[in-house]
């Protein structure tokens, strides 16, 4: 007697997905996303009417004959996700509507992941502080979507990097602490989702998106889904070994491309250049805390510091020639530069076309387009929050 209630609600799920992703839509596009019948679809539309999380939105564009109604998602229909970005000083929050819109200003907090049980306890009272500062409850929230580093098995919801807690559920440790549902995500596979679904990759079928941050990640879009490879964990672009240098990883390894061309390599690279007589208008800038000083070394390229500029094109063609590997390998339609450093997009991508170029075979380079992210730094937020919709079952 439950499969059927099941069934609907997976139908009812898919429909507040398709909505979530693709914005307003009529009846019979549901129902060939679906791949149901129109009264199924109308009855389910009309399901979640009544329940305010859809709400009309004006008529679709005739093709002949009575044009046909458009349905949207309601941004006040008091449901809401919280968003967490974490990387390995910095954590982001922000909360959305189903439109995506933040009803708040997100806000930020330094957290080193270095410290495991602290950083923990830290990333907890922030999202716990952050939350009773809302004008809305627990049973408002849908769940909490959390993008961070690290080895990340989002089905089982563990970290087996950061935060200590092993081979035990994170996700699950997080939400007994909170009272709201938890899903975690590793950050590279989350920005791709948002590059997707949202950004210059939607579309795609196969897409590989590099994430420039701290670290150099990836996320793997294959036939139109997110591919994580046989244990969970595909995508650990950084550690292919393309650095000029021999310089230990934290990995335990030497020559992996993070070495050379991470954010928090090059702005370690600036501090030195700089106290070794090199003239920039970063000298002072930097606060010693790491937190900060990667916005210092993007603004500053941006700005045409020459330093920040030659450390960026050094490490965009780098990336560059990564990402010619990615291109013999998969064979994809698109390359996203995304995360973090595609703030400074304008520098790193003339390099990383110029690699690609000239360690790639003409045939293969010549599909494959190289993109930049417009999303940026609110691709990790969008990613967390696609998390929330991806996996809740609370409509």
């Amino acid at each position: 007697m439950e499969e059927k209630p099941k069934k609907q609600n997976a139908l009812k799920l898919d429909i507040v997905r398709y909505l979530y992703y693709r914005g307003p839509m009529a009846i019979n596009e549901l129902s060939k996303l679906a791949g149901k019948s129109l009264p199924l679809i109308t009855s389910n539309v009309n399901l979640l009417k009544e329940q305010g999380l859809i709400i009309n939105s004006q008529y679709a564009q005739s093709t002949g004959g009575r044009r046909a109604h458009e349905y949207q998602l309601n941004r006040d229909s008091g449901k809401y996700i919280i968003a967490v970005s974490v990387d390995q000083l910095i954590t982001k929050i922000a909360v959305f509507n189903l439109h995506n819109e933040k009803i708040k200003e997100p806000d930020e907090r330094v957290i080193n992941l270095e410290n495991a049980s602290e950083s923990l306890n830290d990333l907890i009272n922030f999202i716990k502080e952050y939350i009773e500062g809302l004008p809305l409850s627990l049973v408002d929230i849908l769940g909490i979507g959390i993008a961070m580093p690290g080895f990340v098995n989002a089905e089982r919801g563990i970290n087996n990097t950061h935060f200590g807690l092993g081979d035990k559920s994170l996700a699950d440790y997080i939400a007994r602490r909170i009272g709201c549902e938890v899903f975690i995500d590793n950050d590279s596979s989350a920005i791709a989702l948002a590059e997707l679904n949202f950004g210059v990759a939607r579309g795609m079928q196969d897409v590989m998106v590099v994430n420039v941050g701290w670290g150099i990640g990836l996320g793997m879009i294959v036939n139109g889904k997110l591919f994580r490879g046989h244990s969970g964990f595909a995508g650990e672009f950084s550690h292919i070994p393309l650095a000029d240098s021999n310089n230990l990883c934290v990995c335990g390894k030497r020559g992996c491309l993070e070495v050379d061309a991470s954010l928090l390599v090059l702005t370690g690279k600036a501090r030195k250049e700089i106290q070794n007589g090199y003239a920039s208008k970063m000298e002072g800038m930097f606060s010693g805390d790491g937190a900060s000083d990667v916005d210092v070394i993007l603004n500053a390229a941006n700005a045409g510091d020459q330093l920040a500029v030659n450390l960026l094109s050094k490490a965009g063609f780098l990336i560059g020639k990564g990402i010619a590997t990615l291109i013999h390998i998969m064979n994809p339609q698109g390359v996203v530069v995304s995360g973090r450093g595609a703030v400074a997009s304008r520098i790193l991508m003339a390099p990383i076309q110029q690699a690609v170029n000239e360690f790639s075979i003409p045939m293969l380079a010549e599909q494959c387009t190289i993109l930049s992210s417009l999303l940026n730094k609110e691709a990790e937020l969008l990613g967390a929050a696609t998390l929330v919709m991806e996996r809740t079952d609370r409509f």
